[in-house]
């Protein structure tokens, strides 16, 4: 099912009718904001935009359709199969994963049972964000990754929105089917938040490879030592590493002999190393190689590449 399809079939009668005219390519559709008694608004390629009744895209607030608490309501009884208990689990983590793989965040009033999450209700806010993948774009790494003999740890840092989850997805996807220079190996994926598999009931949406294993919204520390005890993997993909339980997991997986491809959220080496909890990553040297992304907005473009003693091996500036 196309991408139009998949998003025009959870949404409210109102919004499916709007967004049905948009003359818009689905594949640049980053984002669908829907906020009770605001302005319809959709992310296209980087550009915020407001979308009118007549499914214009226009520059103006004043000019767009206003969301009505029946859309949400709508909404979210078609992304909920009309069965909102049966997506608890997911709720209590403030999103759902749709069909195709797409990310719906949900906001609204937190219920607390001794201090955890138990639920969301009275929904108000939701934000529908599109599953893409870029296949390809991991491969100008990849001899940066492998040597003659083994795959290196490789730590991507990228500021937010910069595109470290599609890059990690197609280095996980690229390891695992192997080349006519490297053979596959198995990949385990720890994917606390369904953004790298997006895994609907169980199954990744996005093509991770022939050799790759997921757990899904699996807690990252906890995965890890799973993922060893159970699916005998040669390497280790996580996303947005940043708790102290996690490099001691991740520490263990390298421990064990298994590689790790990880992300983490920074603007430079310096700014990790500036970070209590992640500053022993780089002056233990955890990882042989660390790639910075640019942050201009256009995903999984590299500012450069460093080995663990900080020796610029590419410098993407110069492009």
């Amino acid at each position: 099912m196309e991408k139009r399809q998949e998003i025009l079939k959870i949404l409210s009668s109102t919004l499916r009718e709007i967004v049905s005219r948009m003359t818009v390519d689905f594949e640049q559709l980053r984002e669908l904001r829907l906020r009770v008694n605001e302005p319809f608004i959709v992310i296209v390629g980087c550009e915020e935009v407001f979308v009118s009744h007549n499914g214009s895209l226009v520059g103006q607030a004043e000019e767009a359709y206003i969301v009505k608490a029946r859309d949400i309501k709508e909404t979210l009884e078609y992304i909920s199969s009309f069965s909102l208990y049966a997506y608890e689990d997911e709720i209590r983590q403030g999103y759902i994963t749709v069909a195709g793989g797409h990310r719906v965040g949900l906001a609204g009033k937190v219920i607390l049972d001794q201090g955890k999450v138990r639920s969301v209700k009275h929904v108000s806010f939701i934000n529908i964000r599109m599953s893409h993948e870029i296949k390809g774009c991991g491969t100008m790494l990849m001899p940066y990754i492998y040597d003659e003999k083994c795959i290196h740890h490789t730590l991507i840092i990228s500021p937010p929105g910069c595109g470290k989850t599609t890059l990690l997805r197609d280095v996980v996807r690229l390891l695992s089917d192997g080349n006519e220079k490297h053979l596959g190996v198995n990949v385990g994926v720890v994917d606390e938040r369904s953004e790298i598999g997006a895994s609907y009931m169980g199954v990744p949406q996005n093509d991770l490879g022939i050799r790759t294993d997921v757990l899904d919204c699996c807690p990252k520390a906890l995965g890890m030592l799973m993922m060893i005890r159970s699916m005998s993997p040669q390497v280790i993909a996580v996303d947005e590493i940043g708790k102290h339980e996690d490099i001691d997991a991740l520490a263990y997986a390298m421990n064990c002999g298994c590689k790790m491809i990880a992300t983490v959220h920074g603007y430079s080496i310096e700014d990790i190393k500036n970070k209590p909890v992640l500053r022993k990553l780089i002056e233990e040297k955890m990882f042989k190689r660390l790639i910075l992304l640019k942050g201009d907005g256009m995903p999984g473009r590299i500012s450069r590449i460093y080995d663990e003693r900080g020796s610029v091996l590419l410098n993407g500036e110069e492009d």
